[in-house]
């Protein structure tokens, strides 16, 4: 049995991968166990030796490896340069800052001495998506690995160029052979591989339905778990709010990764004052972002990263229309090669609706009317999700008392897009996962918090 890769922007064969069997699985988890054990003892100054390496890899190889994303699973060649920078800067951050984030903290108490020590845990298993090929495997190793963790990642199949290059980076930045292993495998495998007691955890990116089968398997075999699951974004345009400023901020928001991102703004809720102004920018805007080949500097929206996933989204948009949303922008599939879907605006779109209760994941956004800030509050809760959100209003206070005390959401912003920064913990609530990736909480996801007393 075998991968295979297919460029989404053409339907061309890539490559073709084997499978591994039983017996280079088991060899690669024991591999990977030998070399924990020795990176466990490496000091933070060596380690972070390792990560600053990988920095300088990623910035000289950024425009082949934007190339390679762009030719796995349609990311804009731009835009993939940028992500191989902000996986520089995640490597850079805990070089830097992992010895701080885990020094021992030391607790007064009845003891002669008393403190909070922060030991690695062994092998993390990583279930990551296609979306975002480096970034999202790069988000959870720099923390993994400093903290003196081994890797697997098990990556979507259709990066699987991808996943072996991080490989590749990472051993020639100096990891410990085997430290950091790709696994090509089936997610069907993922089940048994965490059951093996080497194995001491697990983090997963991706859907709904993955994470609640990645959840129940490290639950049934007791197994920490971090989980970072979908979204859909509510965007919040108030009435005193810059309309051309939002506007722009929102389309932009919705366009990341040719809409391809659990942190895209999904539901833009609008007071109805700002109604029609507001529709007619972000159309204008939306519809001004160029769709085309990936590899093209100029391309703002490249193709969907399937032609299934492509079709799934339009069948969504499709079903709204049906319920009663109004087709603004869009909407049509291409008489193109490859998987490509056009910038795509619905409005009247209300609770209930296909676009307002499930996530899209491509360039096609809901509008929604709300006639109060309370409304608009309401109908961002009223989500299963809870990732990230926004609010846009020129009264900074207003908008700052909206995002601390009233959406509910791991991620909640002022005039500005929801963002991952690895000074900044990353995640949700609800629906879109528990646990926490980036800054100092992130790190402490992947450690074994030991309290040590001594009389």
């Amino acid at each position: 049995m075998s991968i295979t890769t297919i460029n989404p922007a053409n339907g061309e064969v890539l490559e073709t991968y084997p499978l591994m069997g039983a017996a280079e699985i088991n060899e690669a988890i024991d591999s990977a166990k030998r070399a924990y054990q020795e990176w466990k003892q490496v000091s933070y100054e060596q380690r972070s030796g390792v990560l600053k390496k990988a920095a300088r890899i990623l910035r000289d190889r950024s425009t082949e490896l934007a190339v390679l994303m762009a030719r796995e699973m349609g990311k804009p060649l731009s835009q993939g340069i940028a992500e191989t920078e902000k996986c520089a800067w995640v490597c850079e951050h805990y070089a830097e800052h992992a010895e701080e984030y885990l020094a021992p903290e030391l607790v007064k108490t009845e003891a002669n001495k008393s403190y909070v020590t922060f030991q690695p845990l062994g092998l993390i298993l990583a279930v990551m998506p296609w979306n975002f090929p480096l970034w999202q495997v790069f988000r959870f190793a720099a923390p993994a690995l400093m903290a003196g963790n081994g890797c697997l990642l098990k990556h979507a199949s259709n990066v699987t160029g991808s996943a072996l290059e991080i490989e590749a980076i990472l051993s020639a930045a100096g990891c410990p052979e085997n430290l950091f292993r790709t696994l090509r495998i089936q997610s069907s495998d993922v089940a048994s591989i965490l059951a093996s007691p080497v194995i001491k955890a697990v983090t997963l990116t991706g859907s709904g339905p993955a994470g609640q089968a990645v959840g129940q398997a490290a639950g049934k075999v007791l197994k920490k778990a971090i989980l970072e699951l979908g979204g859909s974004d509510a965007y919040i345009v108030l009435e005193d709010a810059d309309l051309e400023q939002a506007a722009e901020t929102c389309v932009s928001s919705r366009l990341i990764n040719s809409g391809q991102s659990c942190i895209a703004a999904k539901r833009f809720i609008v007071v109805q004052s700002a109604l029609k102004p507001f529709e007619e920018l972000f159309v204008e805007k939306m519809r001004a972002r160029k769709m085309g080949d990936p590899l093209r500097e100029d391309t703002d929206i490249g193709p969907q990263a399937r032609r299934d996933l492509r079709d799934e989204l339009h069948g969504q948009v499709e079903h709204s229309i049906s319920q009663g949303a109004k087709l603004l922008l869009g909407g049509i599939v291409p008489d193109l090669p490859g998987a490509y879907y056009p910038a795509t605006v619905l409005t009247k779109v209300r609770p209930g609706m296909t676009a307002f209760d499930e996530e899209l994941f491509g360039p096609a956004a809901a509008i929604i009317s709300a006639d109060s800030e309370e409304q608009a509050i309401e109908l961002a809760n009223n989500s299963s999700f809870g990732l990230g959100s926004a609010v846009f209003t020129r009264d900074e206070a207003r908008g700052e008392r909206i995002a601390s005390q009233h959406l509910e959401a791991g991620i909640c912003v002022v005039n500005t897009y929801v963002r991952s920064d690895p000074r900044l913990p990353f995640g949700g609530v609800k629906d879109s996962g528990y646990g926490r990736e980036l800054s100092h909480y992130g790190i402490k996801e992947f450690v074994n918090i030991k309290t040590v007393l001594v009389n």
